[in-house]
C-alpha cells in the first residue's frame, strides 16, 4: 500500500530533523517574531481530536489512529484546511465519544504530516506537537467537537540547576534505556544532545511510560524547571521499578539455572561413579531401605509392595516430585513393628498385687483380666510341655489371641487410669487415643497416597510411636464419637475391633495387611446408648457403676489424699483426714458417682493447709475432722431433701438412672376445681408420660377401694411435676413413683420420708421389672433413705450391690402396687379417727369430736 498524501507534503523523514523552537523570554512571554520564525499562526478556533490514554507534546511527533466516524470527519476537514487539529487527552479512556466535560482543558495544537488510510477503515496519522494551548469555550459539538482556544506560552529558566536537572535526567534516562530494549539508539542520542531543557523533557516524556495523570501533569506545568523536577522523579521510580523486576527475572532465571546445572553435575557424577565403580547417595538409600525391607519382618504382601516401591525409587530423579512421596511412604512401612512384641508377665500374683495397688473394688474388670492372664500362662506353659493342642475344627475362623473391652461407667469412676494399670500388670506398653468429637474417618483408616501430605490413620501412627504390635491400646471416649460428610469414624472401626477382621487391618495409606489381632483393646464411654449396635456387639462390656460411700472413704484414704499431699508439697505426718470428716464431704460438698469431686475438695483443703504453712501461720499436724471442714469449704452445697419435700401429701421421692449414676426424683402432685384436667410438666418423654396417664387410670379404677370419691375427677383438675424441669426426663420405672404420689395427694396421706421407689406398672396394678438396679440403689444409700422399694423380679439384681449397702438399706419387694401404697404411705389417720369418733359416740361424747375432726378435715382438702 502506499501512503495517502493529498497535501503533496515532504517526505516523512524531513520532519525527524531537528524542530523549529520558537524563542521564548525569562518572563515566558514569546518573541514577536516567533510567528515568523515557524511559519504557524495560531487560529481563533480550531477542531478538537479527543484522544484515549495519550498526551501528545509540542515538540514531538507522534502516530495516531483513529477509526471512530466524527474523528475521521474531523481528519477529513482538516487535512483539506490548514490541517491544524487540537489534540486533549480524555479523562475516562472507556468513554466510546467523549464530550465537552469529559476532556482536559489543557493540550497541544498539532500539524498533521502524514496520512494513511487502512482497509479497516481506519486512518493512521503522522502528527507534530507545535504550542500548549487551553480551550477557552466549545463552540460546537457536532459533527465533532469545535473549540475556541488560545496560546499558553512556555517559560524556560536558564542556570546552574536547570543544567544539573538536565544532566540528572540525561544520566538517569540512559540508564534505563540500558534496561529497556525498546528505546531506540536515535533517542539516546538526541537525549545527549539536547540543548533545549523543553524539548528533552517532552521527548523523554513521550517515551517512558507515565500513567495519564501524570503525563497530562507534566503538560500543565509552566516552569521548565518544575517540569524537570517532575519528570526527574518520575523517571526515577521508573528506574526503581525495572531494575527491581530485572532483579526477579534474574533471580527466577538463576534458580532455574542452578537445578538444570545440579541436574547435569548428578548425571555427570552417575556416569563417573559408574565408570570408577562407586555407589552415589540414591544407591546408598535404596540399598538401606532393601536391608530394613528384609529385617523388618513383614508379611509378604507387605514386602512385594515395599520392593516394588524400592524398585521404583532407584529409577526416579531426586528431584522429581514422586521421590519424596514414594520414599515417605517407606519410611513408614520400615519402621512399623511388624514382628516386633512385649513379653507379657503371666505371673498371675504380681497382676492381682498391681491391680490392686492402683484401683480399689472392681473387682469384675479385674478377674477379667486375671482370667486373660491365666488362659494365656495355661496355653504357654502346655506348649512348653509339649502337649498338642486340639485340632481346630473351624477353617474359616482363626484363633482370637487379642481382648477387646469396654468399660461403661458414669464419669470418674477410674476406667482410662484402669487402662493404664491393666498394661503396667501385663508388662505391656500402654497408648491411649482420644475418640471425641472426631467426625472424618480417615483418622482411623488414614488418607490414600494419592492426596498431598496423606498419612496413615491414627491407629497406624500410635503403633509406630509405640513401637510393638501387642499393646494395651485406650479407645478412649468411643461413645462421643461425631459423624458427618466425610464418613463415620465408628463404622471404620468396625474392621479395628472385629476379632475376625482385624488380623489383616488395611490402612488406606499402607494398602497391605497389618495384623492387629494381638492388641488388647479397650474402649470407654459414659453412655451405652450412642455407641452403634454392631460396633457395641464386637466389644466385651463391662459396667462400672458409682462408689458407696464407704468406698468413697477407702479410696480416699489410699489414693486420693496421699496423692494430693505430694501434689501440695506436705508431709504425710502434716495433715490427716478422718473417716468421718471424708463421709461429711462425700454427703454435703459432693453428689456424684465417681471420685472427681472428692479429690478436688480434698486438694482445697490441702491447698489452704499448705497456704497456713508456709505463711508461718499453721501448726502442724493438722487433722481435719468433720466439724472442721466448714472452715475449709464453706457452708454445704448438697443436704438430704426427702424429709422436707414429703411434709405435704402428693409428693413422692422415685429412683432414677442417669449417665453419671443413680439419681433421687420427686414427683410432686397437686389438685385444684376442674374438671378432668391432667397436666404433666418437668420436661418428661413420651414413655414416663404413659406411665403417669396408666397411673391415673390405675387410681381412678381403684378409688373406691383406696377411699377416694369415685367421681373425684369430675370436679377436679391434677397438676403433675417432676423438678428439675430444665433437665428431660423418660422411662417406665416412674409408674409407681406416679401413682403413689397421686393416692397421696387424694388421700392425705403422707409418703414417708425414707422411702425411695422405681418400678413399672400397669393397669391392672403389677409391678414390672426395671433396669439400672444398682445405680439407684446407690443413690438412695447417697440420698440417705432408708427403705427402698423394688420389684420383685428384680431381687436378682440386689447381688450386684456391695453388701455394705444392702446391710445399710431395708428392700420391700413388690409384685403389685398395693404393696407399695402399703409400705411408701403413712397410716391413714382418718380411718382411725373415725373409729375413734364412732367409739366416743357409743360413750355420749360424739359431736365434739365430730366439729374438731370436720375443722382438720377442711385444713387437709385446703392443703
Amino acid at each position: 500500500m502506499e501512503l495517502w498524501d493529498p497535501l503533496k507534503m515532504e517526505p516523512l523523514e524531513d520532519f525527524f530533523k531537528p524542530f523549529t523552537i520558537p524563542a521564548f523570554t525569562r518572563s515566558g512571554r514569546e518573541d514577536s517574531e516567533s510567528e515568523k520564525k515557524d511559519g504557524v499562526q495560531i487560529p481563533e478556533e480550531v477542531p478538537i481530536l479527543p484522544l484515549r490514554g495519550l498526551v501528545v507534546y509540542p515538540m514531538t511527533v507522534v502516530p495516531i489512529r483513529v477509526g471512530q466516524p466524527r474523528s475521521i470527519r474531523l481528519i477529513d476537514d482538516a487535512v483539506v484546511g490548514k490541517r491544524l487539529i487540537g489534540l486533549v487527552a480524555s479523562k475516562n479512556p472507556e468513554l466510546p465519544e467523549p464530550g465537552p466535560d469529559d476532556v482536559y482543558q489543557v493540550g497541544t495544537l498539532a500539524i498533521v504530516h502524514r496520512l494513511f488510510k487502512a482497509p479497516d477503515d481506519t486512518i493512521t496519522l503522522l502528527m507534530q506537537g507545535l504550542r500548549r494551548i487551553r480551550i477557552e469555550q466549545f463552540v460546537a459539538t457536532e459533527p465533532y467537537l469545535v473549540a475556541r482556544i488560545r496560546e499558553i506560552p512556555e517559560q524556560i529558566e536558564e542556570g546552574i540547576e536547570v543544567e544539573a536537572l538536565q544532566r540528572s535526567i540525561v544520566d538517569t534516562f540512559r540508564r534505563l534505556a540500558e534496561l529497556l530494549p525498546a528505546v531506540p539508539e536515535e533517542l539516546i542520542m538526541m537525549a545527549i544532545n539536547a540543548e533545549n531543557p523543553l524539548q528533552l523533557a517532552y521527548a523523554i516524556a513521550t517515551h517512558i511510560r507515565i500513567n495519564l495523570e501524570d503525563a497530562q501533569r507534566l503538560l500543565e506545568l509552566d516552569s521548565t524547571r518544575e517540569k524537570l523536577h517532575f519528570l526527574l522523579a518520575l523517571l526515577t521510580k521508573e528506574l526503581e521499578v525495572v531494575e527491581l523486576g530485572r532483579k526477579i527475572q534474574s533471580e527466577a532465571q538463576s534458580e532455574v539455572e542452578k537445578a538444570q546445572r545440579e541436574y547435569f553435575l548428578r548425571e555427570q557424577l552417575k556416569a563417573i561413579q559408574r565408570e570408577l565403580g562407586e555407589v552415589s547417595e540414591q544407591q546408598m538409600e535404596v540399598e538401606e531401605f532393601r536391608r530394613k525391607i528384609e529385617e523388618a519382618g513383614m508379611p509378604e504382601e507387605a514386602k512385594k509392595e515395599a520392593l516394588r516401591e524400592l524398585d521404583r525409587l532407584s529409577k526416579l530423579p531426586t528431584a522429581a516430585a514422586e521421590y519424596s512421596v514414594i520414599r515417605t511412604y517407606l519410611d513408614w512401612l520400615v519402621n512399623l513393628p511388624w514382628n516386633v512384641e512385649t513379653e507379657d508377665n503371666l505371673d498371675i500374683a504380681h497382676a492381682r498385687k498391681v491391680l490392686d495397688e492402683d484401683h480399689y473394688d472392681l473387682d469384675e474388670i479385674k478377674e477379667r483380666i486375671l482370667e486373660y492372664l491365666a488362659v494365656r500362662k495355661l496355653k504357654e506353659e502346655r506348649k512348653k510341655a509339649g502337649l498338642e493342642e486340639e485340632e481346630p475344627t473351624d477353617q474359616i475362623r482363626k484363633e482370637r489371641e487379642g481382648v477387646i473391652l469396654c468399660f461403661v461407667g458414669p464419669p470418674g469412676t477410674g476406667k482410662t487410669s484402669l487402662g493404664q494399670s491393666i498394661a503396667r500388670a501385663l508388662g505391656r506398653k500402654f497408648v491411649r487415643q482420644s475418640l471425641g468429637g472426631m467426625r472424618d474417618e480417615a483418622e482411623i483408616r488414614g488418607h490414600r497416597r494419592t492426596y498431598i501430605g496423606a498419612l496413615p490413620g491414627r491407629i497406624i501412627q500410635a503403633l509406630r510411636r509405640v513401637g510393638t504390635k501387642n499393646p494395651v491400646f485406650m479407645l478412649d471416649e468411643v461413645d462421643k464419637i461425631g459423624m458427618d460428610f466425610r464418613g463415620d469414624p465408628a463404622a471404620a472401626l468396625l474392621e479395628v475391633l472385629d476379632p475376625e477382621q482385624n488380623r489383616e487391618f488395611r490402612d488406606h495409606y499402607l494398602d497391605v495387611p497389618f495384623d492387629l489381632s494381638k492388641v488388647m483393646f479397650i474402649a470407654t464411654a459414659n453412655l451405652l446408648d450412642p455407641i452403634p449396635a454392631p460396633l457395641r456387639d464386637r466389644m466385651e462390656i463391662l459396667e462400672l457403676s458409682g462408689y458407696t460411700e464407704m468406698e468413697k472413704v477407702r479410696i480416699a484414704q489410699g489414693y486420693l489424699i496421699p496423692r494430693q499431699r505430694r501434689e501440695n508439697g506436705l508431709q504425710e505426718h502434716e495433715i490427716t483426714f478422718t473417716d468421718s470428716a471424708l463421709l461429711r464431704i462425700i454427703r454435703e460438698y459432693t453428689r456424684e458417682a465417681g471420685v472427681r469431686n472428692l479429690e478436688r475438695q480434698i486438694g482445697r483443703i490441702c491447698r489452704k493447709v499448705a497456704t497456713a504453712i508456709a505463711e508461718g501461720k499453721g501448726k502442724t499436724p493438722v487433722r481435719i475432722t468433720a466439724r472442721s471442714i466448714p472452715k475449709y469449704l464453706g457452708r454445704p452445697r448438697y443436704f438430704s431433701e426427702s424429709a422436707l419435700r414429703t411434709e405435704i401429701p402428693g409428693v413422692a421421692t422415685g429412683l432414677g438412672w442417669t449417665p453419671t449414676g443413680g439419681d433421687v426424683m420427686f414427683f410432686e402432685a397437686t389438685k385444684m376445681p376442674g374438671k378432668k384436667g391432667f397436666q404433666i410438666t418437668g420436661q418428661l418423654g413420651d414413655v414416663m408420660k404413659e406411665s403417669a396417664y396408666a397411673a391415673l387410670s390405675y387410681v381412678r379404677s381403684k378409688a373406691k377401694e383406696l377411699g377416694i370419691p369415685e367421681d373425684f375427677f369430675e370436679n377436679t383438675d391434677i397438676h403433675l411435676h417432676v423438678p428439675a424441669g430444665a433437665i428431660p426426663k423418660d422411662g417406665p420405672s416412674a409408674g409407681v413413683t406416679i401413682a403413689t404420689a397421686l393416692v397421696s395427694l387424694l388421700t392425705g396421706r403422707k409418703v414417708r420420708p425414707d422411702v425411695g421407689m422405681t418400678g413399672e406398672i400397669t393397669l391392672r396394678g403389677q409391678v414390672l421389672p426395671v433396669g439400672g438396679i444398682k445405680e439407684k440403689v446407690l443413690a438412695a444409700h447417697r440420698a440417705g433413705l432408708k427403705v427402698v422399694i423394688l420389684p420383685k423380679q428384680n431381687e436378682q439384681d440386689l447381688e450386684e450391690v456391695p453388701a455394705e449397702v444392702r446391710r445399710a438399706l431395708k428392700f420391700v419387694l413388690v409384685n403389685r402396687v398395693d404393696e407399695v401404697f402399703e409400705a411408701a404411705l403413712e397410716p391413714d389417720h382418718r380411718q382411725s379417727e373415725q373409729a375413734q369418733e364412732e367409739a366416743d359416740g357409743k360413750d355420749g361424747k360424739p359431736r365434739r369430736r365430730s366439729g374438731r375432726r370436720k375443722k382438720t378435715s377442711g385444713q387437709e382438702g385446703g392443703a
